[in-house]
């Protein structure tokens, strides 16, 4: 097992048991997000990104009812030494995404739960136009809302029943491509 992947299982078994404002842990959020992006037929990368994309709030927690509100640049920064862009750049996306989504799709806002609604007004609130086609112009501002919509759906304990470790190949196949160069 790659020496990263390592330190993250850890992480999640030390710490994937807190929450944030929702009904459901971090870890049992983290693995419904990356089944959903599995169901959805995504790359490894982006399964990983989506299994990742809070581990900011494991990292450097602040606020004991809803986490880190700097999350998604916290995480971002952890990985990147260990994973590609299309791991990272989605999780440092994520927030903003949420932003961008708030700010063009109409009803998406009345939708947020609390904690949800507390880091969107913590993190910018709504977008100017300027902002929104700044977002859009990111390589990776695609599969940053797709990650967005699955951190909204990945909040049900019966989603997904399977251990964080079901999703260790997927982490080990994004290290191993990223100490390959590919």
């Amino acid at each position: 097992m790659h020496p990263i992947v390592k330190q993250i299982t850890d992480l999640f078994a030390a710490e994937g048991s807190q929450t944030y404002g929702e009904d459901i842990t971090q870890t049992e959020h983290a693995v419904q997000c990356a089944e959903l992006a599995v169901r959805a037929g995504e790359s490894d990368e982006l399964v990983t990104a989506a299994l990742l994309h809070d581990i900011g709030h494991l990292l450097a927690a602040t606020d004991l009812a809803y986490g880190n509100y700097k999350h998604d640049a916290v995480g971002a920064e952890f990985l990147a030494d260990y994973f590609s862009p299309a791991v990272t750049e989605p999780i440092r996306l994520h927030a903003q995404a949420k932003r961008y989504l708030c700010s063009v799709e109409e009803g998406y806002l009345d939708d947020l739960s609390a904690a949800s609604l507390d880091s969107f007004h913590h993190q910018g609130g709504l977008m100017t136009p300027e902002e929104c086609d700044a977002f859009l112009a990111e390589t990776y501002s695609e599969s940053a809302i797709k990650l967005r919509r699955w951190d909204d759906e990945g909040k049900i304990q019966e989603l997904s029943l399977q251990p964080f470790t079901h999703y260790l190949p997927q982490l080990q196949a994004c290290t191993q491509r990223m100490e390959q160069g590919a």
